[in-house]
């Protein structure tokens, strides 16, 4: 949940419409979001600490890829394609797991090193001689910021996700985030009826706090703000109220809640989330470290993915202050599905003309700036069916040329 009441930045003139509506429901949209958006830029997969020891795993299902990563004998992490060079199967085929000295393909057995290189297939006397490494995993691009993961299917206009995050890292050093712990829960996981950029266009804006999450209006209120998208990543702050809090979870929070002393004044109290795009937002508090991020599956349905990590020097008091934040996280989270739905069941009225955003959600406004530079068609009418991609290449070229 970001949030936004803070107007600096914002232009004393500017385009108060979101995106077309055509553009929630397109079938043509969607494919060329899937290439240029969710292959090629970054996606966030896990933390290191989610894999300790050799041979543990996470794996990653994102609009038709597959990734796998595994932390090696040598404890070096690495990233391939979840897909076997024999018949293409899923050589690992949970979310989570460990292999004992060699990744199995489940189909026909070939086996595989922690280190991706092939270490022989079944029946070998069937099959000509293999080289080991070209016949290895697929090697999938990785960057790890912070302790966290992060992996890209294809080339994209993104750098390397440390270079995308290092604005923050001054910020963010005091949370020690390397040192991180799962909490054992593992990754949540949820599916939205609705096109996943509504789930963007609610949590880019919090102009709708006060009135739908009383939660957070009780926690922090009018004490928070956005910075508009800049070069791929935001940032929203928010302090807490003075006083205990009038609902049950936010006294019980504040009154257990004691911040880290690594923590300065000002973060002591608060909650600070970073949004990267195209889709995923962590959240740093005193107690905890979150993050969540949506995928597409269809036009009207999308996962939303989430994890939530400890610090290392968590005792029963933290513990339980890391409770009642997720207590609270998920109340609005909650609260936030129903938005999503709403604002994409909207698109289909015949009365649906459009919407006017508000200053205090200029976050929308440049998030969708950030999508009209990779689709300018963004900006036209739809264009007739079978020539959307076209017309988006025409355009780009029309912008860099």
């Amino acid at each position: 949940m970001t949030a936004s009441t803070d107007k600096t930045g914002v232009p004393e003139t500017w385009d108060r419409r979101g995106l077309p509506a055509w553009s929630f429901f397109s079938p043509e949209m969607l494919e060329l979001e899937k290439d240029m958006l969710f292959r090629r830029h970054w996606q966030v997969v896990c933390h290191t600490s989610d894999i300790p020891e050799p041979g543990d795993f996470i794996t990653l299902d994102v609009v038709g890829e597959r990734a796998l990563v595994v932390r090696g004998q040598d404890g070096v992490v690495r990233a391939f394609h979840n897909l076997c060079r024999h018949r293409g199967s899923r050589v690992v085929a949970d979310e989570k797991g460990h292999c004992k000295s060699a990744i199995i393909c489940p189909f026909h057995g070939w086996v595989y090193n922690l280190d991706g290189t092939l270490r022989g297939a079944a029946q070998p006397a069937s099959l000509p001689e293999f080289d080991p490494v070209d016949m290895g995993l697929k090697p999938i691009e990785m960057d790890i910021w912070q302790g966290f993961v992060f992996v890209r299917f294809q080339p994209g206009p993104q750098p390397a996700i440390s270079q995308v995050m290092a604005r923050f890292d001054d910020e963010v050093a005091q949370y020690a985030l390397e040192t991180l712990e799962p909490t054992g829960e593992g990754f949540y996981t949820e599916e939205i009826e609705a096109n996943w950029k509504c789930v963007r266009d609610v949590d880019n804006e919090g102009y709708h706090v006060p009135m739908a999450h009383p939660g957070l209006q009780d926690l922090y209120g009018p004490n928070y703000f956005d910075e508009p998208f800049q070069d791929g990543t935001s940032r929203s702050f928010a302090s807490f109220r003075e006083g205990n809090g009038r609902l049950w979870s936010v006294r019980a929070y504040k009154s257990v809640l004691e911040p880290p002393a690594r923590l300065d004044a000002e973060h002591k109290n608060a909650w600070l989330y970073y949004g990267v795009f195209p889709n995923f937002v962590f959240g740093l508090y005193p107690d905890s470290v979150i993050f969540y991020q949506e995928f597409p599956l269809a036009n009207g349905l999308t996962v939303q993915r989430s994890a939530t990590y400890r610090y290392k020097d968590e005792d029963r008091r933290m513990r339980l202050a890391r409770y009642l934040s997720g207590r609270i996280d998920r109340i609005t989270s909650d609260e936030d599905v129903q938005l999503i739905k709403w604002t994409w069941e909207a698109a289909f009225s015949s009365g649906y003309d459009g919407i006017v955003l508000s200053d205090l959600e200029y976050g929308v406004k440049t998030y969708h700036d950030a999508l009209r530079n990779l689709f300018p068609v963004l900006s036209e009418e739809e264009p007739p069916e079978g020539q959307l991609a076209a017309r988006n290449v025409e355009l780009l070229a029309d912008n860099t040329g």
